[in-house]
């Protein structure tokens, strides 16, 4: 019997161990990087004719710098936005302020920083663009939660903005939100969007061509499938984010600027039949329901798992619908966005057999 002195801090050390084994460290090689500038960043639109800032064959792998458009977006310089928080002048990214500075930004247009476009070659409408997430490093350490009067889904909490910075322990991959309150860091891009049917006036709404889905499974060791509607694709990315809970209640997660590493990969004459993004990790397939209304998003994010379960797994109507009602989980993935979105998580272990995924943990 192990003495108690000694199991003790064999406990503290497996604990430790197993936090640092949190974020999935998967190989890979970087063959691309875009930098965010203002020549290679669109605020807040997809706007139609944009020249591609990188040009790339599927299969190759992309680190894309991205800031966050807080600091940016807040009606004052971005060293006078984080400084008021704690945040030294030599911390706010360079590229920040240029942004700031230089980048145009539409009236009427969404808040959201995003570089792209990246054009794909092969890639053609019709097709689906797998973008799988190999890793999300981290640019600042620090982030913001920044709610507005009148926004979330509480809008009377807030009689006006309250942008609160919040410190990140990145050794011990925590974000520091008060004295005795660590909230573990789970990193995603709330935006990966291809280029939508037509231009894209406000970047506030996900759609069809993915978008601010804000969807916080798209964490390293995930897939995300977009149908593609324009030659090469034009693949967008931004709005990065350190952590977020399920639905995104108060309108923000907390806002970081991180450096995604993707790698795309075009499965040619599948993205047709596609109604909405679908995704994927090592444990479970994801369908989404959008719309501006929460009952109807649920519908149809049900409607996706009755397709997804005869399609892939041959089962009637009927079959499928008990299935999903038995063994899949429905999370409101995002409700303050104006369109609202739904997932279905199908675990893989309900099937004695899953097709092969390229991330195994």
């Amino acid at each position: 019997m192990i003495p108690l002195r000694t199991l003790v801090p064999l406990l503290f050390l497996l604990a430790a161990s197993t936090a640092c084994t949190q974020m999935p460290r998967i190989n890979y090689s970087v063959d691309a990087h875009v930098a965010s500038t203002p020549q290679t960043v669109s605020w807040g639109h997809l706007p139609a004719g944009r020249a591609p800032v990188l040009r790339i064959r599927s299969g190759q792998t992309v680190s894309i710098d991205t800031v966050s458009h807080q600091g940016i977006n807040n009606n004052m310089d971005p060293i006078k936005f984080f400084g008021a928080g704690g945040v030294a002048p030599g911390e706010v990214l360079p590229d920040a302020l240029e942004i700031y500075r230089k980048a145009e930004h539409p009236k009427d247009s969404g808040a959201h920083v995003l570089t792209g476009p990246i054009f794909v070659e092969s890639a053609e409408p019709g097709d689906m663009l797998e973008v799988r997430v190999l890793d999300l490093k981290f640019r600042v350490p620090y982030g913001v939660n920044n709610s507005n009067k009148g926004s979330g889904v509480l809008p009377a909490v807030h009689a006006q903005p309250y942008p609160k910075i919040i410190r990140f322990d990145l050794q011990r991959r925590v974000a520091l939100f008060a004295p005795g309150i660590e909230v573990p860091l789970a990193p995603f891009m709330g935006i990966m969007a291809v280029m939508p049917p037509a231009p894209l006036a406000n970047t506030r709404p996900p759609g069809i061509y993915g978008g601010n889905m804000d969807f916080n499974r798209l964490t390293a060791g995930a897939s995300l499938y977009l149908p593609v509607h324009q030659a090469g694709a034009l693949f967008y990315t931004g709005d990065s984010h350190a952590v977020q809970g399920d639905g995104e209640i108060n309108g923000t997660a907390i806002e970081t600027s991180l450096t995604p590493v993707l790698q795309f990969i075009v499965h040619k004459a599948v993205g047709r039949s596609m109604k909405w993004p679908r995704a994927e990790d090592a444990d479970n397939y994801y369908v989404m329901g959008m719309d501006r209304d929460l009952d109807a998003a649920l519908k149809e994010a049900a409607e996706q798992t009755i397709a997804f379960l005869q399609r892939e797994r041959g089962l009637s109507a009927a079959d499928a619908y008990s299935l999903a009602s038995i063994g899949v989980n429905y999370v409101v993935g995002e409700a303050v966005d104006d369109v609202l979105m739904v997932y279905g998580a199908i675990p893989k272990k309900l099937f004695t057999t899953n097709r092969e995924f390229w991330y195994k943990p």
